[in-house]
């Protein structure tokens, strides 16, 4: 069990995301790219709000929001757990799109891209592609996902 090991949440104040979103939607994306599996204990309120600077309430949020979805459980007296995953093969470490994507990055910081400038370019293509596949029906080929995944 790695769990709070694995997982270290960073605060950003000057994003205008809620501090509490920003722990749930790196939680999530430590279970998409397995960081996280099941059984694996996250961090507890205290040792993020020390970690963060932040109010051990906002943890509690945010670990609330994630156990509405599923996705981790909160045992008294123990901590709280994941319950299940949202990896996916494709996606992982040693997966060859990240590998792709990797080397996608490492171009576009060597033209001169900054942070910002790629992260707008990655959004608007995500955006592109998303709408797309939705407005014309594309069909995946892989197991279905609820709608909160």
């Amino acid at each position: 069990m790695k769990g709070f090991e694995a997982v270290e949440f960073r605060i950003d104040r000057r994003n205008g995301i809620a501090a509490y979103q920003q722990i749930v939607q790196q939680t999530k994306q430590a279970l998409r790219l397995g960081v996280l599996t099941p059984g694996d204990r996250l961090p507890t309120a205290k040792e993020v709000a020390e970690a963060c600077a932040i109010n051990p309430n906002t943890t509690f949020k945010a670990y609330r929001e994630l156990e509405r979805e599923g996705l981790v459980e909160l045992r008294a007296g123990l901590g709280t757990f994941v319950r299940r995953s949202l990896a996916r093969p494709q996606a992982g470490a040693d997966s060859q799109l990240r590998g792709e994507l990797e080397g996608w990055m490492a171009r576009a910081r060597e033209a001169g891209l900054e942070r910002d400038d790629v992260s707008a370019l990655v959004a608007s293509v995500l955006e592109k592609q998303y709408a797309a596949a939705g407005a014309v029906g594309i069909v995946n080929s892989q197991e279905p996902r609820s709608i909160s995944e």
